[in-house]
């Protein structure tokens, strides 16, 4: 089964005892926004998540931006938003899928398989005519029993190990200029993981909806289908949409590297490069 989801699939969700919506839009750098915009307009009855206070744990002087939250915690806010073993979860957000990924990938490292993106995010569906309400719900509360997935994660040690490694693949998610190190502007160290290609996770939802198989295929088309591959970005949360779009290729063989580049530059003995790879332009 796919991992999206379309407007007219969604809608037909609408009002199941057993579906919940999740709304995990947000803004780097507005970190109001998302809550601001979600009490304004969201799909009716769904639930939000905040990529700071929901899914992230605290910072440390490693792990990166946005290290995982502590696991128990986030299960219980699952649980108090309606999510249990078996309920259907659709995740949006209002930027290409990029922070709602997150959940999803979340999710799916927490155990649970019932998760899809709702691929035209939320102006998708209220231009489409869908409804849209500022009533908050009051979510009927289920037990959420996290069973963590260790296959889908990497961490700083297992990076290391997969430079240079035949069948291991890693795949920088961020913009081509943070990838060379051209753009020295965001990061305290600029350039990329020895050996990693680079992948722009935009490329992947063109006008912000989120592509499905053929198109993501085409992305990783040079990519074995058996490898071993590895994501990371900035800080964890846009290397997901890769995630998501590398499972609609049919790799089996994904994991994302949580810390990412923000905890691979935190050790001052990893070795970074400003070589080109591949920074191929997809689409």
């Amino acid at each position: 089964m796919s991992n999206l989801i379309s407007i007219s699939e969604a809608a037909l969700l609408l009002g199941k005892p057993n579906a919940v919506f999740a709304d995990v839009r947000f803004v780097l750098g507005q970190p109001e926004a998302g809550r601001r915009a979600y009490e304004k307009g969201h799909i009716p009855g769904a639930v939000f998540f905040d990529l700071n206070a929901d899914l992230s744990g605290p910072k440390a002087q490693h792990g990166g931006g946005h290290p995982l939250p502590p696991l128990d915690a986030f299960a219980h806010k699952l649980g108090a938003a309606g999510i249990g073993e078996e309920t259907e979860v659709v995740v949006y957000d209002d930027q290409g899928g990029s922070i709602a990924a997150r959940l999803w990938w979340t999710l799916k490292y927490l155990g649970h398989e019932r998760v899809r993106l709702l691929a035209e995010g939320f102006s998708g569906w209220r231009d489409a005519g869908h409804p849209v309400t500022d009533e908050l719900p009051a979510p009927a509360a289920r037990t959420f029993v996290p069973c963590v997935n260790e296959a889908l994660s990497a961490d700083v040690e297992q990076v290391k190990a997969a430079i240079g490694r035949e069948g291991a693949v890693l795949i920088d998610a961020r913009k081509p200029a943070h990838y060379t190190g051209e753009d020295t502007s965001k990061y305290a160290k600029a350039g990329h993981i020895p050996g990693a290609i680079n992948r722009f996770w935009e490329a992947g939802s063109p006008g912000g909806v989120f592509q499905g198989a053929e198109v993501q295929k085409a992305r990783f088309g040079d990519i074995p289908a058996d490898a071993e591959i590895i994501v990371y970005c900035g800080a964890g949360v846009t290397a997901t949409p890769n995630v998501l779009a590398l499972t609609e290729a049919g790799y089996s063989n994904v994991k994302l590297y949580v810390g990412s580049w923000s905890d691979w530059i935190s050790y001052g003995v990893n070795p970074i490069t400003t070589r080109y790879e591949d920074i191929r332009k997809d689409g």
